[in-house]
């Protein structure tokens, strides 16, 4: 980090053509390098009130607009100003050519805003919470990025370790007065309040997978067995022909990954290779990665054909529950109801094999229609007696990729899979219900039996991303979640220290490690390095 008594300058909107671009100049000498480069008509820039508006004129480049704004009422504490020209690359360079010129330094990524933590206009999570505001693609993303810049989440890690901090003081006491064997610190009221901090931290943990979904877009795989129409949904999805459609099996055979905005929640969506038993080296290896996405997915879309006798489905459903965790969200699909009645019964393997549907037309080769609610119960009692967990609101939703048919439903259900999370940030708050409600074409399973025909999402249990209050505090930055883990680790020794009655100086030594950590977080404890690693994936006008 160089000198902060530098005067920095730095172009503060991306560069390129257009109708207004901003240069950011910050430091003690900010005002006086801004008249030395701008001609204005009246009082100088020195001269001037903070939260004033000066037009000027750089003579032979362009006519400015100058934003001035005085210590300590600046975004870096420091006298600031902000220069409007037009968007040209070159008045922009060239401009910044002459602010160097008068003295100033070019400024490094991030350098505003770590100027801004250190002079205590914002502490060290609401500096993250900048650029994560800054790089937001989603209403949820704005909606959590902005809770955290506000504060309301740094207040909540500032109180929590005061309180162990008056608890480590009078734990230090002991120490110092350990040859009176007196207890300053009692062991009941300590035991209750580690129990509450730790319980805190805990849901702070627990929500990063959520925050990290808010902040990233949540994953969702789309799996199946080959040929069952993933890539024909992953295009319905995305209104447009992103991944190839094919009759051949295997046409898939790596992973495609694009990204979808569903009522302000972005979604990233991921096609997978058909899952089958293949001896192609390639295939096998685009099947392995659809095992990976799948894991890494917090949501599962499994698709099913619906055009293939009812055996076949029902060991491809069971391929589907048998890779997905209980902790997901699993949503099965019936594909292709739009072929129904297409299908000819002369192509059938054999006469007595089922179909999942057939026309009434065919009633002479036993063939029968079967609706998404007692398919929902027939797959059920086959996951059951495969010894496979029933998934939680397990539940069969019939759609046609090529049509749309059910499309609507699948996207409300998506968006139901994230109920409660930062209170359904922006244009989800109010309608997350919406995609939690019952439909007419969806069957419910919950703990191994049959709720009726409830929806998937309604009668399900909260998903994993779900919050416990619609206003909790979500965690999105992979650096506290980190810290928190190792705040919470020594907490939790404590506990056990206290409970084993461990000599008071190695009890301090666990809850002064736990009060580092929350330290660490909101910038109570900081190092060079630290700041150099976080301000170093800021833009440079930021």
């Amino acid at each position: 980090m160089k000198h902060l008594e530098d005067t920095i300058c730095a172009p503060a909107t991306s560069v390129g053509s257009g109708a207004i671009s901003i240069i950011r100049v910050s430091g003690k000498d900010a005002l006086e390098f801004t008249d030395s480069v701008i001609s204005f008509k009246d009082e100088s820039a020195r001269s001037s009130q903070g939260y004033t508006i000066k037009y000027g004129i750089i003579p032979e480049v362009d006519e400015v607009l100058v934003s001035i704004f005085r210590s300590p009422h600046s975004y870096t504490g420091e006298d600031s100003v902000e220069i409007s020209c037009h968007a040209s690359r070159f008045i922009v360079s060239k401009i910044l050519e002459l602010l160097v010129k008068a003295g100033c330094r070019m400024a490094e990524p991030g350098e505003f805003t770590r100027r801004a933590f250190i002079a205590g206009k914002m502490d060290l999570a609401q500096s993250e919470a900048v650029a994560d505001l800054i790089a937001a693609e989603s209403a949820a993303s704005h909606k959590v990025a902005l809770g955290q810049l506000k504060g309301g989440y740094s207040k909540e890690l500032k109180e929590l370790r005061e309180k162990l901090i008056e608890l480590a003081s009078l734990m230090e006491l002991e120490l110092d007065f350990s040859e009176e064997d007196v207890e300053f610190a009692n062991r009941g009221q300590l035991q209750e309040l580690l129990s509450a901090a730790i319980s805190r931290i805990e849901k702070l943990v627990d929500s990063f997978r959520s925050g990290n979904a808010i902040k990233n877009g949540l994953p969702v795989a789309i799996v199946g067995a080959v040929n069952a129409g993933k890539s024909t949904l992953l295009n319905a999805l995305l209104g447009e022909e992103r991944a190839i459609v094919s009759d051949i099996p295997g046409t898939t055979r790596d992973t495609i990954e694009e990204t979808l905005n569903l009522d302000g929640v972005l979604f990233r969506f991921i096609d997978t290779a058909g899952i089958r038993e293949s001896s192609d080296k390639i295939e096998k290896i685009g099947i392995e990665r659809s095992y990976l996405s799948i894991s890494k997915a917090e949501t599962v879309i499994g698709v099913l054909d619906g055009c293939i006798p009812f055996d076949n489905l029902k060991k491809d459903c069971a391929a589907i529950v048998a890779r997905v965790s209980p902790e997901k969200t699993l949503l099965l699909v019936r594909n292709k109801v739009d072929a129904y009645d297409k299908i000819e019964p002369e192509k059938f393997p054999t006469k007595d094999r089922s179909y999942t549907i057939l026309p009434i037309k065919y009633p002479a080769f036993g063939t029968y229609d079967i609706d998404p609610e007692t398919l929902t119960e027939r797959l059920a009692e086959y996951l059951v007696s495969k010894e496979l967990e029933v998934p939680s609101g397990f539940s069969i939703l019939d759609i046609s990729a090529k049509t749309g048919e059910g499309l609507d439903e699948l996207r409300r259900r998506l968006v139901g899979s994230l109920e409660g999370v930062a209170g359904g940030a922006g244009g989800v708050s109010g309608r997350l219900a919406d995609g939690a409600s019952s439909g007419t074409d969806g069957a419910s399973v919950s703990d191994g039996g049959v709720n009726g025909a409830s929806g998937a999402v309604g009668g399900a249990k909260r998903s994993a991303l779900a919050t416990d209050n619609a206003s909790a505090t979500l965690v999105t930055n992979l650096r506290h979640f980190e810290a928190l883990e190792r705040a919470l680790a020594a907490l939790r020794q404590v506990s056990i220290g206290l409970d084993r009655k461990t000599p008071t100086d190695l009890v301090a030594q666990d809850l002064r490690e736990a009060i580092y950590e929350l330290g660490t977080i909101f910038g109570a404890v900081t190092t060079d390095d630290l700041l150099d690693t976080i301000f170093s994936r800021f833009c440079i006008g930021k």
